[in-house]
């Protein structure tokens, strides 16, 4: 993972994180907490599920020296074999206790997992409640954003933070929104004129959230679906990011 993160940079992080319902913003987080604590997290990574995954790629794309990883790793290797060696060497006794309890355990949590459930499925319930009572957001295909923008109309890149590497790309023509200042915009709409939005979030999600924002406003808006991704797949033309738009994140020297 260490290797594959030095060789695709920050591409394989934003696969990790796709998972997010915002990915690029899940990167910039991960980045900056990981160049300020990154050296602490590798000891301690093997303990916490999610960490362990994301290490050993950031301290790759963040351009740790080999070595220092090695060691790092090794020392976080060490420490989580000898803490559940210990704490089994130490509580060595109670298993023949705690075998003779497995039964009510399982059942104990048999129902907190059925409970977990119930409530996961009670949360789904309230967002698809609460989404009926909000106004609906239009969205529109790729190839009807293109014409519509042949014609004229402006199509804008909410990306949450900017951009990750050299090879970034955008929708030719398209006009950067950033989503976290929307409140402090001066930006411009044309009167009447339909606003297009992407972002390469699952499911549209900055989209659908700045998309609300400007109907407050009482900007026509509609969210291009499926994001960038859609639009490269409809062979749409895009264009290489501008220099000083990219995002600079922080690299370990």
């Amino acid at each position: 993972m260490f290797l594959m993160g030095r060789s695709t940079g920050w591409w394989l992080l934003g696969i990790l994180c796709r998972i997010s319902l915002n990915p690029e913003s899940c990167i910039l987080r991960s980045a900056d907490s990981f160049y300020r604590r990154g050296r602490t997290l590798l000891v301690i990574a093997k303990f916490i599920p999610g960490i362990n995954t994301m290490a050993p790629p950031l301290a790759g794309c963040m351009n740790m020296r080999f070595m220092s990883f090695l060691g790092l790793d090794l020392v976080g290797a060490a420490f989580y074999i000898i803490s559940y060696f210990g704490v089994g060497f130490a509580f060595s006794g109670a298993l023949q206790a705690v075998t003779r309890s497995y039964r009510i355990f399982g059942r104990v949590i048999g129902w907190v997992v059925i409970a977990l459930g119930a409530s996961y499925v009670a949360f789904q319930v309230w967002l698809w409640i609460r989404e009926r009572t909000r106004v609906p957001v239009p969205f529109a295909i790729p190839t009807e954003a293109a014409i519509e923008m042949a014609g004229g109309a402006c199509i804008y890149d909410v990306r949450s933070h900017g951009y990750l590497d050299a090879k970034a790309t955008r929708i030719s023509g398209s006009r950067r929104l950033d989503p976290n200042s929307i409140h402090r915009s001066n930006q411009e709409f044309a009167d009447g004129q339909v606003a297009y939005l992407y972002c390469t979030c699952f499911r549209e999600a900055t989209s659908v959230r700045v998309a609300r924002e400007l109907q407050k406003k009482g900007v026509r808006v509609a969210v291009i679906k499926g994001g960038l991704r859609a639009w490269t797949r409809a062979g749409l033309p895009v264009e290489g990011v501008p220099p000083e738009e990219m995002a600079a994140l922080p690299v370990f020297g």
